[in-house]
């Protein structure tokens, strides 16, 4: 019987040659990472074990990109300075603080690799599954005991295959999709499971587009979201493609249920207030008035997501009471959005550039929202009180979306829409 692309991964860091889901195994994580949110929790776990190194401090990467740079909250130096700390304390060389969020920088400096088994102190490590990497989440605590140890615990995840055909319209992308995806299995149809993409849809889709479906698979609640890997694949890491050839489907692996999409019909899909499984075709919710529009994040903050935005407000002004937020997600991302002209572009319509970090999304300053605003986000979250106070509200969306609305002050379709 052939295996899941979790247990493909799973079988080749444990070693263990007969696992099923449901079963315990001892993995050996090739890559820690923990964010400034965490540190000083990790700090304290850390003493309170009596831990005073790393085993493997080569493995671990810390990154300040959500209190970055450190604001209102009296504890936002305090996690600044303790990941400084322990840097030096665990002797980890692998620091990027204000270099952009952590999850895109993962995978854009190849820390997170094909095969590679990746934990983190974050639910969205879920994204560097887009190349086929077993990425998940873990708390400070299992972190501190992972650092000591070298080692992890791990239930092996039952998985649903996920086919995705078809050929995306001018103006629908991969977020459309798993909005689409979301809204039918809802926020807990992926717990603790592994989704696994695949079909004609998927194999034309870019690298940055599988990481933003993989982003956005832990919204169902799942362990990991997980790609097959192609030429593309090997391309964006630099690596041989009979390297990591390995990690495809095999026809006879046990799943769950497999589920069908077509994407040549879909409308662009919106996450509607309050919650990312209200998820609604645009034409149910078009001409909804805007306050704002945010354009950013790990899950929508890369290079092609600059590109379409411009693309879209290139020679145009967004609507006069409108506030457009844009961060790129990595310096290497403003950079080159700099270099193409992005950048002039957001400013010359009206948008405000921040430097890369999380932003809005994790409810940092940069157009926070107060009682009855109402947002347009690309982020991948829209929980109750997320991006400003809790009687504001929070809509979700791919970056065409966004852009297209920006001009008009209203939820507008970019497919339909005349400039």
């Amino acid at each position: 019987m052939g295996s899941t692309l979790a247990e493909k991964l799973l079988i080749h860091n444990t070693g263990e040659k007969n696992i099923k889901p449901g079963d315990i195994v001892i993995a050996y994580p090739d890559r820690y990472m923990i964010h400034d949110i965490y540190t000083s929790f990790l700090k304290r776990a850390l003493k309170d074990m009596g831990v005073t190194k790393a085993l493997h401090p080569e493995k671990a990467v810390i990154v300040l990109d959500h209190l970055m740079p450190t604001n209102q909250a009296a504890t936002d130096p305090e996690h600044f300075r303790d990941g400084l700390e322990l840097c030096e304390k665990l002797n980890i060389q692998n620091l990027h603080k204000g270099e952009g969020i952590s999850h895109s920088l993962m995978h854009e400096l190849r820390y997170a690799k094909p095969g590679d088994v990746v934990v983190a102190t974050d639910s969205h490590t879920t994204t560097y599954g887009g190349a086929a990497c077993f990425c998940t989440g873990i708390g400070h605590t299992e972190m501190a005991a992972a650092l000591a140890t070298g080692e992890i615990w791990l239930k092996v995840p039952s998985a649903i295959k996920i086919v995705i055909d078809g050929e995306f319209k001018n103006g629908v992308s991969a977020k459309d999709i798993i909005l689409k995806i979301l809204g039918d299995i809802k926020s807990d149809g992926g717990q603790y499971k592994s989704l696994e993409f695949t079909g004609s849809a998927v194999k034309s889709m870019s690298m940055n587009q599988r990481f933003t479906i993989a982003n956005m698979s832990l919204e169902a609640g799942a362990k990991c979201g997980l790609f097959e890997v192609d030429e593309k694949t090997a391309d964006y890491y630099g690596m041989d493609y009979s390297e990591i050839s390995w990690l495809t489907m095999d026809e006879d692996a046990q799943y769950e249920k497999v589920l069908h999409y077509n994407v040549s019909e879909l409308e662009p899909q919106l996450s509607c207030p309050q919650g990312v499984d209200n998820v609604h075709g645009i034409s149910a919710v078009e001409g909804t008035k805007l306050n704002e529009v945010y354009i950013g994040s790990c899950t929508n903050g890369s290079i092609e997501d600059m590109a379409v935005a411009a693309e879209i407000l290139k020679g145009k002004k967004i609507a006069k009471y409108l506030k457009l937020v844009i961060i790129p997600a990595t310096n290497n991302v403003f950079k080159e959005s700099m270099r193409l002209g992005y950048i002039k572009t957001f400013i010359d319509a009206g948008g405000m550039v921040s430097h890369p970090c999380c932003g809005l999304c994790c409810g940092q300053p940069y157009g926070l929202l107060s009682d009855g605003e109402v947002v347009l986000g690309t982020n991948n979250r829209n929980f109750i009180g997320r991006m400003g106070t809790k009687k504001s509200l929070i809509y979700l969306s791919s970056p065409a979306v966004a852009a297209t609305s920006a001009l008009t002050g209203v939820i507008t379709n970019p497919v339909t829409h005349q400039a």
